[in-house]
C-alpha cells in the first residue's frame, strides 16, 4: 500500500488542475489560483512520501510528469491567456489578423513547460537540484497575478493588465524553464545551517516577503530563489577553483 501513497498525491495534483481548468474557463481566475495552491502541497506530498516510504519508479516518475504538465503547463498558460483577453492587445499593435495569433502567444508557457518536464526526465545532472525553473515554481509567479488583482494593495492592477507586461512575463518565464541555470533544491538532507544556508534564507526571506507584501511576494521570492541560486553557484566555482 505505502508504495501507492505517492501516486494517489499526484492523482490528487491533477484532479485539482483539471479543476483549476473548470474555474478558468468560467472566469473565475482567483478560484483557479487557490486550486493550484492546493496542488503544489500534493506535488510535494508526493516527493516527499516517495523518499520517505523509498516508493520511486518509473511508473510514478511518468505520472508525476503527465500531472504537471497539466497543473503546472496548461493552467499557467490558460491563467495567462484570460489576462491578456482582460488587457487590451491592441495596445501592441492594431491589425485584427495579429490579433487573432497574438491572444494564443501565451501558450508558449505551456509548450516550454512541456520541454521542460521532457527534459527533467531525461537529465541525470537534476537528481540533487534542478538545472532550470521548476514548473510549480513557475506556475507559482503565474497564479500570483490573479491573485495580486483581488487583493490589489500596491496599485498593480494597471502593470498587471498592460499586454506588453503579459508578453514579457510569458518569454521571461519560457526561457527560465528552459535555462541551463542550477538551482538548488529544498530537500534537506539534514538540519545544519552550512548544508542549507541558501535554504533557510529563501524561507526566512520568504515568510518575511509574504508579511510585508501579500501575494505580491511570490514573485519575488521566486526571483529572490534565483538570485540566491546563482550566489550558490558563483561560491561553489571559486571554492573549486582554490
Amino acid at each position: 500500500m505505502k508504495k501507492h501513497i505517492p501516486n494517489i498525491f499526484t492523482c490528487l495534483n491533477l484532479f485539482f488542475g483539471c479543476i483549476a481548468m473548470v474555474m478558468i474557463f468560467r472566469n473565475r481566475l482567483e478560484v483557479a489560483a487557490y486550486l493550484v495552491l492546493a496542488a503544489v502541497l500534493f506535488d510535494f506530498l508526493d516527493g516527499l512520501t516517495a523518499r520517505l516510504f523509498d516508493a520511486y519508479s518509473p511508473f510514478g516518475k511518468e505520472l508525476d510528469s503527465l500531472a504537471d504538465v497539466i497543473t503546472f503547463g496548461f493552467v499557467p498558460g490558460a491563467i495567462l491567456f484570460r489576462m491578456l483577453q482582460l488587457s487590451d492587445p491592441s495596445l501592441i499593435y492594431a491589425n485584427e489578423n495579429f490579433l487573432r495569433v497574438f491572444q494564443f502567444f501565451p501558450f508558449i508557457v505551456t509548450i516550454f513547460s512541456a520541454l521542460r518536464l521532457a527534459k527533467f526526465n531525461v537529465d541525470v545532472r537534476q537528481s540533487e537540484s534542478f538545472i532550470g525553473l521548476p514548473t510549480p515554481a513557475n506556475t507559482l509567479v503565474v497564479i500570483s497575478f490573479p491573485l495580486i488583482l483581488q487583493h490589489d494593495h500596491f496599485h498593480l492592477t494597471g502593470l498587471i493588465l498592460n499586454p506588453y507586461f503579459n508578453a514579457i512575463t510569458c518569454v521571461v518565464l519560457s526561457y527560465l524553464l528552459i535555462a541551463e541555470i542550477p538551482l538548488f533544491s529544498l530537500k534537506f538532507k539534514s538540519f545544519s545551517w552550512k548544508s542549507n544556508m541558501y535554504q533557510y534564507i529563501l524561507l526566512g526571506s520568504s515568510l518575511i516577503l509574504f508579511l510585508i507584501f501579500n501575494f505580491v511576494a511570490i514573485p519575488l521570492i521566486i526571483f529572490l530563489y534565483l538570485f540566491l541560486s546563482m550566489i550558490n553557484n558563483i561560491n561553489k566555482a571559486l571554492k573549486k577553483a582554490k
